[in-house]
């Protein structure tokens, strides 16, 4: 079973300022703790992709009617959270998939204390075969 888990930072149950507000250590921690959970899943076989993303000041929406196509520039200064990444995870189990998703939830932040971050999991559906439609 494909699952997403999707990785946001904003405000925690932690209370843990911003990143941008945390020390170079705590962020080396941080990243340095993201990569070696991400070694051990691709030693299990679990781990299909895993990326950080861009902060929404570097992000652009497209909207199209198919002949022209608008496009909005951030910042989004009313969004109060923003997605930071993502992992796609092959795993035998939902069961699986939130405790991977707790490990990352886990993660460490200012003086390493857990950061408590929400990560959404979601199934990965397959689309049904054209000749079915």
């Amino acid at each position: 079973m494909r699952f997403m888990l999707l990785q946001t930072y904003g405000p925690t149950a932690s209370d843990a300022p911003p990143m941008a507000e945390w020390t170079a250590s705590d962020v080396h921690a941080h990243i340095a703790f993201q990569q070696e959970l991400n070694a051990r899943l691709a030693e299990l076989g679990e781990l299909i992709d895993a990326v950080g993303l861009a902060g929404p000041d570097a992000a652009r929406i497209v909207t199209s009617d198919g002949r022209t196509s608008v496009v909005t520039e951030g910042p989004f200064a009313e969004t109060k959270e923003l997605l930071a990444g993502y992992r796609l995870v092959d795993v035998e189990s939902w069961d699986r998939a939130l405790e991977i998703a707790a490990l990352v939830s886990a993660a460490p932040g200012p003086g390493g204390a857990p950061v408590q971050a929400p990560i959404e999991v979601r199934q990965v559906m397959g689309a049904p075969a054209t000749d079915d439609l």
